[in-house]
């Protein structure tokens, strides 16, 4: 077992996992570590804990030490920077009639780099734009192209539930969605009432998809047949989450309702 803490950069951000060593650190506080792409100012989401060593990816970066008031006012003087950051290159992609779009801007906390993020359809030749940006900021330059969820999650904004975006809330990744998961929910197939503001399928048709599944294992499947206190017939729908199935009962004159305990039997379809 390793001694961890989970601090996250961004809101709804991934976590990841530090060795917070003797230093004081404390759940909901902020701490500088050192990462993949410098040092970095974040904010500890989870507090000490004890996780196993297949959980973590070592070697184990600690935590250099605990954020001060003037490490608060650099991540605020940063974002201002950035949003500057974010103007000029607009100005430039207009200059050099590059096809892409602009989503957001973000410098490294020790300013050792200026992250442009983007959307394009294609690939784009940006080698001028990174020269003109290095030209203007004099450190180093980043363009990274990102997805439409991506962009959905930088940009946030309410959904069809009129709640703002799970994406941009809470989700720290982006988990896989499937057609099938909306067809075993018995939701419309319509792309326009089961999509996001990113034009994927909306990511919270993963929530309830577990229970689902666990409901339908209990259930008959449609059109199979099986023994009612009525007569024998055949199932023609499901509602699952109240656990009842329809079954179609000719001599009855059509489709009567049983809950699952109704059934007494239940025979496959050869």
């Amino acid at each position: 077992m390793v001694e961890v803490v989970g601090i996250r950069f961004k809101k709804a951000g991934k976590i990841y996992y530090f060795d917070p060593g003797e230093l004081p650190v404390e759940k909901n506080g902020f701490a500088i570590v050192e990462t993949a792409r410098g040092v970095e100012y974040g904010q500890v989401v989870i507090g000490r804990k004890q996780v196993s060593e297949n959980d973590v990816v070592f070697p184990l970066k600690k935590v250099i030490r605990l954020a001060t008031e003037e490490d608060s006012e650099q991540v605020h003087m940063n974002k201002i920077m950035a949003a500057e950051a974010l103007q000029v290159c607009q100005d430039k992609i207009i200059t050099h009639q590059l096809d892409m779009k602009l989503i957001d801007v973000e410098y490294t906390f020790d300013r050792n780099k200026i992250i442009f993020y983007f959307t394009a359809e294609g690939r784009v030749d940006f080698r001028e734009l990174v020269k003109d940006l290095a030209f203007v900021f004099r450190t180093r330059i980043e363009l990274r192209q990102i997805g439409v969820r991506d962009e959905a999650k930088m940009l946030g904004g309410i959904g069809p539930c009129g709640r703002i975006l799970c994406c941009s809330t809470f989700l720290g990744d982006f988990e896989p969605v499937s057609i099938k998961m909306a067809k075993d929910q018995n939701l419309s197939l319509n792309p326009v009432k089961i999509s996001g503001l990113c034009g994927r399928l909306m990511c919270c048709l993963k929530y309830e998809n577990d229970n689902y599944e666990s409901a339908k294992e209990s259930l008959p499947d449609v059109g199979q047949h099986v023994v009612t206190p009525l007569g024998r017939g055949r199932v023609v729908g499901l509602n699952i989450l109240e656990r009842l199935v329809q079954v179609d009962l000719p001599e009855e004159g059509g489709m009567i309702e049983f809950a699952l305990e109704e059934i007494s039997e239940m025979e496959k379809v050869n």
